[in-house]
């Protein structure tokens, strides 16, 4: 691990920032290697250091191990082994996908199932893998995360933030992860077994833990665009 930024010498970096920003990725299986109490405290601590407008600090966060995974992801994985509707309060992708976007989704979901040996046209194996998800990939930590329904934009894009700085500090602790989005349009299903308030809305889920490396899915590793293709500098 790099030094810690010193509060009082501001221009001490942190070694550490960039090989957990690079070396983050989705996750889609993990060990059943249990993690500290006192990690996940320190990360989640952490994390709150991430910005919000007037320090609203919006996110609301549901750590779950032990029983109370298992209880909620048996209550997703019912809804969804009976075909109960996907239905999310809030719009996490758009109603149509188009280009360049329609390009990107379909090449990480074919170079997916390309690893896992799964064919186009086998909607069998396609839904056996996505309800990997609802196991939480068998992470020994699950996560959701909420929200207030009545907050807006911006303190959405505050919560953004404040994953990726949960996400890099497991990467500092030696842990991966997995953000879920797939979990937002089973949040009734969640409610029954975690006491959620009426005005919490899911944001998404989130497997963390220590990473298995044995199962093929975790050597994915998505493309990027290039720096000219998504900046534009001005002189």
């Amino acid at each position: 691990m790099g030094s810690a930024l010193s509060e009082t010498n501001p221009e001490v970096s942190s070694a550490s920032v960039s090989d957990a920003v690079l070396t983050r990725h989705s996750l889609r299986a993990f060990t059943d290697k249990p993690v500290d109490d006192s990690v996940l405290q320190d990360i989640f601590t952490k994390s709150a250091r991430a910005p919000s407008g007037t320090n609203m600090q919006p996110w609301q966060v549901h750590l779950m191990t032990g029983d109370t995974l298992a209880s909620v992801s048996g209550a997703v994985l019912t809804a969804y082994d009976n075909d109960e509707p996907y239905q999310a309060e809030e719009p996490y992708y758009p109603d149509k996908f188009f280009e360049p976007y329609l390009g990107r989704r379909r090449k990480v979901g074919w170079d997916l199932y390309t690893l896992l040996g799964i064919e186009k046209g086998d909607k069998a194996k396609m839904k056996a893998q996505h309800r990997r998800n609802f196991e939480f990939f068998s992470a020994p930590v699950g996560v959701v995360f909420t929200i207030h329904r009545d907050l807006n934009t911006g303190s959405w894009l505050d919560y953004g933030m404040f994953l990726q700085n949960v996400m890099l500090l497991a990467r500092e602790a030696g842990l991966h992860t997995c953000p879920q989005a797939a979990f937002c349009g089973y949040h009734q299903a969640i409610r029954t077994a975690l006491p959620l308030t009426a005005d919490e809305v899911v944001v998404c889920g989130m497997s963390i833990g220590h990473a298995d490396f044995a199962s093929i899915e975790n050597s994915l590793r998505t493309e990027r665009v290039g720096f000219s293709d998504f900046v534009s500098v001005y002189r």
